[in-house]
């Protein structure tokens, strides 16, 4: 450990507990021996000894670098050792194991996930994705022929083809924005929603963390803005929750949906809608639900028969993510994000498409290389490397590789990829 950093070494020790749940409470007691947030965080960040211990709560596939975690993420064994438990029961005799037994303890995962956003358990709503949470905001709004939804060419595709299809079927009007990446500052952005508000605005909606280049958007200003001018504002936080440390009163939105197979690790099938109590009435479910369910946030959940399982491992997800910590996850988070970037800045023809300033991004940065064809970079990383990375194109305008470690990603496996992304990029992608 390094000197200074006021941890003792045996504090490190031990921390295998993590691969049962019972042995989260040591490591949870563990890391609160760090001392105050964030400055232990920073400390952390690069303590080998502990991140290793983390590393090996995870079964995932060493022979691959996988570095696209931006699309979904493998969960650590608990988690998948309490879906794979409740799948089992549930199959037991579903109709009633799964519907009279674990359907009703969902309430236990409700109030853990509110706890966790900050919001009240009857603001929050378990969906199976963001898409189904966000879909729910998109098409629930009552929005008249001529009224406009600003959004950004850079928010999620299935957002816009959600509202692309009210534009055709309700003569709505989409009101697409743009912006460089990275923008020049928040305050930036901020002019550019301003810019775009008009008298028949009815809506926004804002990415909290672009899914093109992991650029944290200024959320709260942009939330202040709408409400100045009574617009509510749907923020998409498909890739920020889990992922930065903050709570809902930090954003001040309406409405709010994310998928927890991301940074929180949970099953595949897992996502929140959070909605503002006030709004709940007013917003229609995507699937019917009874007049006498209107104010009831579960209205959002009446989905037909679905699996228990994938709902009720939230719970370890939460267990395994508060037990490290969010402060201490992001900062491990940028060092790795550093690590990588410091390298790819001296390559020929770098262009970084992701903010790496203080609060600008955390795990997921995009980069381009001028003369070399992303989709064919991510292709030829893979097919001779075994490295996992995604090349996003914003609609003709820039294209770039995204890359997305996570806490189980080893300093190696950061190293390997730069030296291919090295080899690649000097030497032409060569056979």
């Amino acid at each position: 450990m390094r000197r200074g950093s006021g941890v003792d070494r045996r504090t490190f020790l031990g921390l295998a507990p993590l691969l049962t749940a019972a042995g989260l409470a040591r490591v949870e007691a563990a890391v609160r021996a760090l001392g105050p947030l964030p400055a232990a965080a920073a400390a952390l960040a690069e303590e080998e000894s502990f991140w290793r211990e983390i590393q090996s709560a995870f079964d995932v596939d060493r022979s691959l670098v996988n570095l696209n975690n931006g699309g979904v993420s493998p969960s650590p064994r608990l988690v998948q050792e309490s879906f794979r438990r409740h799948l089992e029961f549930s199959n037991r005799a579903p109709s009633y194991t799964m519907w009279r037994i674990l359907e009703p303890q969902l309430e236990n995962v409700r109030v853990r996930l509110a706890r966790a956003f900050g919001c009240d358990p009857e603001e929050m709503a378990i969906t199976r994705n963001a898409s189904e949470a966000l879909e729910t905001c998109l098409f629930g709004l009552d929005l008249a022929r001529g009224d406009e939804v600003v959004a950004t060419d850079q928010d999620y595709p299935r957002m816009l083809t959600a509202l692309r299809q009210r534009a055709a079927r309700d003569g709505i009007v989409l009101k697409l924005i743009s912006y460089p990446s990275p923008p020049p500052s928040p305050d930036d952005v901020v002019k550019l929603y301003a810019g775009a508000i008009g008298p028949r605005t009815r809506a926004i909606l804002v990415s909290h963390m672009t899914f093109t280049a992991g650029e944290i958007l200024p959320v709260r200003e942009i939330c202040a803005l709408g409400h100045e001018r009574g617009i509510p504002v749907v923020v998409d936080g498909a890739h920020a929750f889990a992922h930065l440390p903050f709570r809902r009163d930090d954003l001040g939105c309406d409405y709010y949906g994310t998928s927890l197979h991301k940074w929180l690790m949970a099953p595949i099938g897992a996502g929140f809608l959070y909605v503002r109590r006030e709004r709940i009435p007013s917003l229609w479910p995507l699937m019917a639900a009874p007049e006498s369910m209107r104010a009831d946030v579960r209205k959002f959940e009446e989905i037909g028969t679905h699996p228990a399982a994938n709902h009720q491992a939230i719970a370890e997800a939460l267990t395994f993510h508060e037990g490290l910590g969010a402060e201490r996850k992001a900062a491990r988070l940028r060092h790795l994000r550093d690590r990588w970037a410091a390298r790819a800045k001296d390559l020929p023809g770098v262009r970084f498409r992701t903010g790496l300033g203080e609060g600008r991004s955390c795990a997921i940065v995009s980069v381009g290389f001028e003369g070399v064809e992303s989709s064919q970079l991510a292709t030829h990383l893979f097919e001779k490397h075994r490295i996992i990375v995604t090349s996003v194109d914003v609609s003709g305008q820039w294209e770039a590789i995204r890359v997305s470690p996570s806490v189980y990603t080893t300093l190696e496996e950061i190293d390997i990829f730069s030296d291919a992304l090295e080899k690649a990029v000097r030497g032409g992608l060569p056979g």
